[in-house]
Order: structure tokens, then C-alpha cells, then sequence
């Protein structure tokens, strides 16, 4: 390689690089050198910084005209669910009326306009003065005037203020509250036979209730005369918390009988479970919640059906529900049926029978 070429080479692209010198100086000092790197750090810097400040307005500018869009679609997804929900109403609303023409039935009312409710005004004979409306609620520890509240929507509070207090008062003090007027023990006494009229179902209804309740505040109460340390001991936990979970799980028992809509099917071998309970038998009280629970229903093992022939007795696996586990219709039936048990359980530690053979195992 040639080294004269080199080094012009070399010599050249030094000039380049060089800044280009003031005519009127040859040399520059350090400082002048200085303030102009300064000078170019600052341009730099200043660039840089709008280059920023306009991608961030311009991000923005993006992102409002997103949520823009957003809102636009759903304001549009809004009306059309509104759109439909009235074109929905109207379309049963005219099937309906279509049905009672058919049928001979009065035609719908009128529809109602929107707002027309409140503002209507209140039969004279459910309507109470303003002051005196005013003077009722605070007597029963109620705010007078809510904000934005029109006189009826602060009657309707009113009735349902006193309605929830009539609802109080009319329910029992026990394990489980229920509008079902209790007997004394010397009534629970149950017949075997279920009553055909009303008044003797009602009159059946609160004898369970309270022999039940009985049932239920005694194991309370014997839980509940233990020491400190049977309480607070693994055991006497679980002990209490059956008792608990057996009160919860009777509460829609009660409320099938506040109903009145407790089936046969149910009520009669409940009524034997308990007669036999009264009477100290629990042995028969025990089969009797067997057949209620497990039941009588053939339960097919193996092939029921082979060939063109039946086999002996198949009909019998579809005989009616009479013979059917109630313990597996739904699950609410199984946990008070459940809890029927225990409470047999604790009726014969409490109340032992005379004789030991209708202790249960």
C-alpha cells in the first residue's frame, strides 16, 4: 500500500470533519469550541422535545377520537337494545290481546304513561295528611322527608314500615320464627290419620311446628348447659354446629307449612315419624324415615330387558310415586328430611323410651 496515499487520505477527512473556520480567524479557542457544542446540544435537545410533544397531542387527539367513537357506538348499542325491548313488549302485548279476543277475555288496560303512577293521587281512604304522615314516620324512627320523595312514595313507605312490623310481631320467639301459632305440648299430640278439611290440616300444621320447635329449642338448651371446656373442645364444636345446620335446614319445612302446600306424599310419613317420636318408638320412627327417604321403589339391578321377552315383575319398576325416594327429588327436601333424623336422634337422648329395644342403633 502506498503511504502517501494514506496519509493524504487521511489529512483530507480531517478537514472535512473540521468546523468550518471564520475568515476573519485562523485559530479558535476552547471556549468558542464550547459554546458551540453547547449550542448544537441545545438544538438537539429542542428537537427532540417537539418531536415528543407532537407524538404525545398527536396520541391524544387519537385517543379522544377513539372514546368518541366509543360513546357513539354505545349510544347506537343503547337504542337498539331499547328499540327491541319495545318492539318485544308491543309484539307480546299484541299476542296477548289477540289471545283474549280469541278466548272472550276483557281487553288489556290501557298502558300507562311513564311518570303517570306517581303522580296520580291517593284514594281517600288510604290517604293520610302531610302532618300527620310526617309525625307517624318520625314515631317510628324514620326519616320524615327523603330527598327528591313525592306524599305517596312516603305513604308506601309508611304501609311497608308497618307491615314488616305487623310481620314481626305475628311470628314466634323460637329457633325458627314462623307466623304459625304454637300449641302447647299438651296438644302436640298428632293423629295418624291425616285430616280431610282445612281447619284440621292448619290445626295438624301447628302441632309439627311446635313439637319441631321443641325439639329444637331443648337441643338449644342442653347445648348449651355444657362446661367451657365440652364447648370449646373439637366435638362439642361439631355437636353444636349439627344443631345449627339442622334448625337451618328445617326453615323451608316451616315454610311449607305457613303455606299449607306440604304434599301427602311427604306429609303423611312425616306425621308418622313424629307420632312415633311422641310416643317414645324410635325404632318405628326410624323405618318410617327409611321408607320416606330411601322408599319403596324397585331399584333395577343388572339388564331389565333382554330379547323380545319381558322379565318377572318388570312392571313394577314403574309404579307410581307413591313408592319413590323423596330424599332424592331435590336437594331442599333432602336437607329437612335430614334434619327430621337428627332431631330423632336427640329426641331419644333426651326423651328415652321405656324400652330398649326402640332405641336406634
Amino acid at each position: 500500500m502506498d503511504f502517501a496515499k494514506l496519509m493524504s487520505a487521511q489529512i483530507n477527512k480531517a478537514k472535512q470533519s473540521a468546523p468550518p473556520a471564520d475568515s476573519s480567524k485562523k485559530f479558535l479557542s476552547r471556549k468558542e469550541l464550547e459554546q458551540q457544542r453547547q449550542a448544537q446540544y441545545r438544538a438537539e435537545q429542542e428537537a427532540a422535545e417537539a418531536s415528543r410533544r407532537e407524538k404525545i397531542a398527536l396520541k391524544r387527539k387519537a385517543e379522544e377520537e377513539e372514546a368518541e367513537r366509543e360513546a357513539e357506538r354505545r349510544d347506537k348499542r343503547r337504542r337498539l337494545e331499547e328499540e327491541t325491548r319495545q318492539r318485544r313488549e308491543e309484539e307480546a302485548e299484541e299476542e296477548e290481546r289477540r289471545r283474549r279476543k280469541r278466548l272472550g277475555l276483557p281487553d288489556l288496560p290501557p298502558k300507562k304513561a311513564e311518570g303517570e303512577d306517581e303522580g296520580s293521587p291517593v284514594p281517600e281512604d288510604e290517604d293520610i295528611e302531610e302532618e300527620e304522615l310526617v309525625a307517624k314516620l318520625r314515631a317510628l324512627d324514620e326519616p320524615a322527608v327523603l330527598f327528591g320523595e313525592t306524599h305517596k312514595q312516603r305513604l308506601q313507605r309508611y304501609k311497608k314500615r308497618i307491615g314488616r312490623d305487623i310481620l314481626k310481631a305475628s311470628l314466634t320467639d323460637g329457633p325458627i320464627p314462623t307466623t304459625l301459632q304454637l300449641v302447647p305440648e299438651k296438644d302436640m299430640k298428632v293423629s295418624p290419620t291425616l285430616p280431610k278439611d282445612n281447619q284440621g290440616r292448619e290445626f295438624l300444621f301447628r302441632q309439627l311446628a311446635s313439637y319441631f320447635t321443641m325439639v329444637l329449642q331443648e337441643w338449644d338448651d342442653t347445648l348449651a348447659r355444657r362446661t367451657i371446656e365440652v364447648k370449646t373442645s373439637y366435638p362439642g364444636k361439631q355437636a353444636y354446629n349439627a344443631m345449627v345446620q339442622a334448625r337451618e335446614n328445617l326453615r323451608p319445612l316451616f315454610k311449607k307449612m305457613e303455606k299449607y302446600d306440604l304434599p301427602d306424599s311427604v306429609l303423611e310419613p312425616v306425621v308418622e315419624i313424629v307420632l312415633a317420636a311422641q310416643e317414645r318408638r324410635y325404632v318405628d320412627a326410624n323405618d318410617g324415615y327409611l321408607r320416606l327417604s330411601i322408599g319403596k321403589a324397585a331399584w333395577p339391578i343388572g339388564v331389565t330387558m333382554v330379547g323380545i321377552h319381558e322379565r318377572s315383575a318388570r312392571e313394577k319398576l314403574h309404579e307410581s310415586d307413591k313408592n319413590a325416594a323423596h330424599i332424592m327429588s331435590d336437594e331442599i327436601t333432602r336437607k329437612y328430611l335430614q334434619s327430621i333424623k337428627r332431631c330423632l336422634s336427640f329426641a331419644q337422648t333426651r326423651w328415652p323410651p321405656t324400652d330398649q329395644l326402640q332405641l336406634m342403633g
